[in-house]
């Protein structure tokens, strides 16, 4: 059972986009997808709201995240959050077991 939290970062001025880029050219960004545990870390900028930089951030389960969590890292993430003064809202999800239904797989173009 993989966990997903989409986490919306938003500032004023451009600043959630340079708190992304940071992340990306300081290598925090990268040490947390070499993480144990890590599936997916990609930070996208939604078309309504310039903003809001939406970070995807998936584990294998609660206590991958748990260790990501007790990192040094947090402590330089929660740095740079305060840096671009950020404000946060999150969504969790769990994986579905079986898979996308085949119902909604004839939707998807490959």
């Amino acid at each position: 059972m993989s966990i997903t939290m989409n986490l919306y970062y938003t500032g004023v001025g451009g600043n959630a986009r340079r708190f992304a880029e940071e992340m990306e050219s300081t290598g925090i960004a990268q040490r947390i997808r070499a993480g144990e545990g890590n599936l997916k870390y990609e930070y996208f900028i939604p078309l309504q709201d310039s903003e809001t930089v939406l970070l995807i951030d998936s584990w294998e389960n609660q206590e991958a995240i748990d260790r990501h969590h007790a990192s040094p890292m947090m402590k330089e993430i929660a740095q740079l959050r305060e840096k671009y003064d950020l404000h946060m809202t999150a969504e969790r999800y769990v994986s579905d077991e079986n898979g996308i239904p085949q119902q909604d797989s004839e939707y998807i173009r490959k």
